[in-house]
């Protein structure tokens, strides 16, 4: 074992498993690593991997059930108290209190921390300053928006300086500005007052940030080393793929059969392809190949993925989908007020049968309340609708009928099995008899729910959960689907599963629109608008919107961040 005065924290030989449903789980299994003091560390792996389970037995707050864990040469389980005392610990739900400022938050973690009352304001000040929220002190918790939260959860974990912060997917569900907001705040912490970190998530770019990366899977330890290790492997294996005449979805879909080919993404406007060896895919007529540089997320998928499992029609005959005339979505000058404030302003674009539209905007940008107007969940103040050819000021209900929706947080009932949450939907939509059935049997075999059919759904991991979400959303073969930050900390494989799905229901003529703050979801769309205080800041393709901005082959994510800071700045 290496020195302890050159480690954060070690594990050796770490198990745990869990009593679940009547089911043992193994959580960890025989999983050994080193945490270098003084730089960021990455704790990587997919849904269910052990990612918190390991988080939290560091916090002393679990027990392992064989091997050590040891944090900065104190033992996590017979020494918890001095463990707790010497860390900071954000859990993936940080317990914020809603009702409370953010003061009143700040000051009930000093006070469960033991902060002496004289060191309080000069800390407090700090913290503020570094999150960004020293205007905000006297806000309640509950009306701060998503990224401001999770900064206020991070001051207050730290309001004890640690020594050691673990962070459990800080940045789920938070915007790319916000994200951005949250890294510098980390490294901040490590160059300037040298604190070790250990920062958990499902979003491989952010792996890319750290010094070095743990990858589990299956609560086994799969590699360690620094991003750039971990890539090497991947050189002169990854290409991207563009054709003439021929769709992204389409090309998508061929390469992904082809032999050798070990992952196949829509990027931007064209396919980012990565193959088993340094042979590109087979060339074809039309086709331009050109290679590119690796990145982390390639070296994951090519260590977990295999092979791709067919996609079934979506619909029970295989009947088309209904044409509608037209636009299918049709916003001009929508509007939506809260008493005196204006949330939406005089929105308008309109989206085609079979598109892929995204939504995008920083936390409070106004579009989860165009989500649910759109959806028929809420009245507009002013302006025109119209969805599935229906205006949704006066006919709401008849255009429900052909509409979809996968809200952002789990929305099933949690108390009622996976089966009896696809009955129940199933009845919601008017499907009985031979069809209702019908129907779940599909949504059984083409989600692989089978063997999960009983289980109760508030206890399914995230990666069910959402094949059960989409399942019911889809019960009715709506027309249009309404996806609300689907894949929100779902791990990367997860992704592409959920994606392959929606991509076949975009090329069967189902009109999809999303919310996302993950921006490498936002290239697999056919268009974006992107909003900012109520507004549409731009409209048009993910390259279109790439080649806008200023910066020197920009990111989708530089794209959305400049954008944002200059409505800010104006």
């Amino acid at each position: 074992m290496q020195d302890t005065l050159t480690s954060a924290l070690e594990a050796s030989r770490l198990s745990k498993t869990f009593l679940a449903g009547g089911r043992r789980i193994t959580a960890l299994e025989n999983v050994s690593f080193r945490v270098r003091r003084g730089v960021v560390t990455g704790l990587i792996g997919p849904d269910a991997a052990g990612k918190s389970t390991l988080m939290r037995l560091a916090a002393g707050l679990l027990i392992p059930d064989s091997g050590s864990i040891r944090v900065a040469g104190l033992d996590a389980t017979r020494q918890s108290l001095e463990v707790q005392s010497s860390i900071g610990y954000m859990p993936q739900r940080f317990g914020l209190y809603e009702d409370l400022s953010v003061q009143e938050n700040l000051d009930l973690y000093a006070d469960l921390q033991n902060v002496a009352i004289e060191a309080r304001p000069s800390r407090f000040g700090e913290l503020l300053g570094m999150a960004g929220l020293a205007p905000f002190v006297h806000r309640l918790a509950g009306k701060l928006s998503g990224g401001m939260k999770q900064k206020l959860g991070l001051a207050c974990a730290l309001v004890r300086q640690p020594s050691l912060l673990l962070l459990d997917e800080p940045t789920v569900g938070v915007d790319p500005v916000s994200r951005r907001e949250l890294w510098g705040i980390v490294y901040r912490l490590v160059k300037e007052m040298g604190t070790s970190v250990l920062l958990s998530t499902a979003y491989l770019d952010e792996a890319e940030r750290c010094d070095e990366v743990i990858l589990l899977h299956d609560g086994h330890l799969l590699d360690q080393g620094s991003p750039e290790s971990l890539r090497e492997p991947m050189k002169g294996r990854v290409f991207a793929v563009k054709a003439a005449d021929v769709s992204r979805r389409t090309l998508q879909a061929s390469l992904s059969r082809e032999p050798g080919v070990i992952d196949a993404l829509i990027h931007g406007d064209h396919v980012r392809v990565v193959m088993e060896g340094q042979s590109p895919p087979a060339s074809r007529p039309g086709m331009e190949i050109s290679p590119l540089l690796p990145r982390f997320e390639d070296s994951f998928v090519t260590l977990l993925k295999g092979p791709a499992a067919p996609v079934h029609a979506v619909t029970a005959q295989g009947r088309p989908v209904s044409a509608t005339a037209g636009p299918v979505i049709e916003l001009e000058n929508l509007q939506r007020r809260f008493g005196d404030f204006l949330a939406v302003k005089n929105v308008s674009f309109s989206v085609s049968q079979g598109e892929v539209f995204g939504l995008l905007g920083a936390n409070g940008a106004g579009k989860s309340t165009t989500f649910r107007m759109l959806c028929g969940l809420l009245s507009p103040s002013a302006g025109k609708l119209r969805v599935a050819g229906v205006d949704l000021r006066h006919a709401a209900s008849k255009a429900r009928a052909k509409i979809g929706y996968m809200s952002q947080k789990f929305s099933l009932y949690g108390n009622l099995s996976a089966l009896e949450n696809l009955r129940f939907f199933g009845a919601a939509y008017g499907l009985s008899g031979k069809q209702g059935s019908n129907r779940i049997a599909w949504a059984l075999e083409e989600f692989s729910l089978s063997e999960i059919r009983d289980a109760v759904s508030g206890d399914l991991s995230l990666g069910y959960k959402q094949r059960l979400a989409l399942a019911c959303a889809l019960m009715h073969e709506p027309d249009i689907l309404f996806l609300d930050e689907p894949t929100s900390g779902v791990d990367p494989l997860a992704r592409r599963e959920f994606w392959r799905r929606i991509n076949e229901l975009a090329v069967q003529g189902v009109t999809v629109m999303v919310t996302t703050h993950f921006m490498e979801e936002a290239e697999y769309c056919d268009r974006l608008a992107i909003m900012a205080a109520g507004e549409i800041l731009t409209l048009g393709t993910p390259s279109e919107i790439k080649a806008s901005a200023k910066s020197e082959n920009p990111t989708m994510e530089d794209a959305f961040v400049e954008l944002i800071q200059a409505k800010e700045s104006a």
